[in-house]
């Protein structure tokens, strides 16, 4: 098994990493824009060790979860010296492939993994990342290692092509978005005619 590392270390990046070192990968690195975020993913990930900077991060690690914000995503790819054999993966579910350009000129292997899931607060979604459904992009081996992982979390995987991804988002935003604003309205339109919430 490849070394695992993390830069970002928010609610998706947090809850990957507890699981993922659960069910027996080494997670082995984390930097974050902030020391204390970082210091709080290791805290809860055995064998996790708090670097300085993303480069340090993928020094060490040969798989390199980007779990930082969409728009931070391009800029620590064309920041950091990434190396042949390495893997490099992102969590969005709005940006291709293309975003990790930088590593794949250096003969990386990019991907992307996205937890199609509403993640709340780093509690919830590791509670919530198990069992959830993934949607997937890479090239083989990654993408074999990638569906392994969504195994191991017992999960649901899909793997998108090539320009999927602008259809995939929108659907997911409808999917976790719209269906409670929906559910919300139905509720509030029962009320006008005497049928309370609870009913």
């Amino acid at each position: 098994m490849q070394n695992i590392g993390f830069i970002g270390a928010g609610t998706v990046g947090t809850a990957l990493a507890v699981r993922l070192r659960e069910k027996g990968y080494p997670v082995i690195a984390v930097a974050s824009r902030t020391r204390a975020s970082a210091e709080r993913l290791a805290g809860r990930v055995d064998g996790c060790q708090v670097h300085h900077s993303g480069q340090a991060v993928a020094d060490v690690a040969e798989m390199v979860f980007v779990t930082t914000p969409d728009d931070a995503i391009a800029g620590v790819a064309a920041q950091i010296t990434w190396h042949s054999g390495q893997s490099v993966i992102h969590c969005s579910g709005a940006e291709s492939l293309d975003i990790l350009e930088p590593a794949t000129k250096a003969g990386a292997q990019a991907g992307a993994f996205h937890p199609l899931q509403t993640l709340a607060s780093v509690d919830h979604a590791i509670e919530n990342i198990p069992g959830s459904s993934f949607a997937l992009e890479a090239e083989e081996p990654l993408l074999g290692t990638l569906k392994d992982m969504v195994n191991a979390l017992q999960g649901w995987w899909l793997v998108l092509r090539p320009g999927d991804k602008v259809l995939y988002h929108a659907a997911a935003v409808i999917a976790c978005n719209y269906l409670v604003t929906l559910v919300k309205l139905a509720t509030d339109l029962w009320q006008t005619f005497g049928v309370s919430t609870k009913e």
